[in-house]
């Protein structure tokens, strides 16, 4: 992906070494990737899904907190910890890449690219801020950390990543490549779209109205159309002439990685879909591919359709 030529975002922060994005309140967290910790793969996963979207994220936390995922010496580690970084040499690709998503998000909430989801032409397009952190941080949806993967909190509308996830998704995940580490960009972005149009409002409506296995088929769907919406932004990088040889391999084996089915069968041996939350392998690339294909966001609709 060329990318080096863009000054990058204005709107990111560098608070490793320090405690984040703050808030009170404990609104609904937006999807991630997960990483690493005592759970790892399709146990944060199960544990973000379903204890965020059912049972609400105070009983989350309290989950994470007794795994090692989220808890007091955390929290510790983010108030004692040394102070914040200024933005360095590591935050420029993440940088242009939160840029090269505004250029394309404004153009589509200009051109009436939304206008399928409610949103008409002419309208501005509001991005997110990212925070770049490290091990812990504080985000209006709660203490974040490392273990869950980069993750959008829509109750501040920020986007947190800890840069070294991009280790795990080439090393642990064999996603090596620019580009597969902009999917994942693009897929948080993707998310803060889905609450500029709703779609976190109605995902908060259904908890409580939905069974589990409804809410984790409610959740892919959710996850599926971050994915497209994904897919829609790599339609722009290449009509920008920013897409190089090998880029879609790339985003398309980052999206095969993070599926529910490979990450099971990994983690556990077997698989169990009724505990799906983001969608299979398949089912990632295949979104991501048809929001790519397209470049319309209003193919993007996954709760319309009928298979995913």
């Amino acid at each position: 992906m060329r990318w080096e030529d863009k000054e990058g975002s204005s709107n990111i922060e560098d608070v490793r070494g320090r405690g984040g994005g703050g808030g009170r309140g404990f609104p609904r967290m937006g999807g991630g990737f997960p990483v690493r910790g005592r759970l790892g793969g399709i146990g944060l996963i199960v544990v973000l899904g379903i204890a965020f979207l059912i049972g609400g994220p105070q009983l989350a936390m309290q989950l994470l907190g007794m795994t090692g995922g989220m808890g007091a010496p955390q929290q510790a580690a983010v108030e004692n910890a040394e102070p914040a970084a200024t933005p360095g040499e590591d935050t420029r690709f993440v940088s242009a890449v939160l840029q090269i998503t505004e250029e394309s998000w404004a153009q589509q909430f200009r051109s009436g690219g939304m206008a399928a989801f409610g949103v008409p032409a002419g309208s501005v397009y509001e991005p997110p801020r990212m925070v770049v952190f490290r091990e812990a941080v504080q985000t209006a949806c709660g203490v974040g950390q490392s273990a869950m993967g980069p993750f959008y909190c829509p109750g501040d509308s920020k986007v947190y990543i800890d840069l070294a996830f991009f280790d795990e998704l080439s090393r642990r995940f064999g996603a090596p490549g620019d580009f597969a580490q902009a999917y994942v960009v693009a897929h948080e972005v993707g998310h803060h779209v889905q609450n500029i149009i709703g779609v976190m409002d109605r995902t908060a409506q259904m908890r409580g109205r939905l069974n589990e296995r409804q809410m984790n088929e409610w959740q892919v769907r959710v996850e599926l159309q971050a994915d497209c919406f994904a897919g829609v932004w790599a339609n722009f990088v290449q009509r920008d002439g920013r897409l190089e040889t090998g880029d879609m391999d790339e985003a398309l084996k980052a999206a095969f990685a993070v599926g529910d089915d490979t990450l099971q069968k990994a983690t556990q041996g077997y698989v169990v879909p009724d505990s799906f939350t983001h969608g299979t392998s398949e089912q990632r690339m295949s979104w991501f591919r048809r929001g790519f294909d397209s470049g319309q966001p209003a193919q993007c609709d996954t709760f319309s359709a009928r298979a995913l």
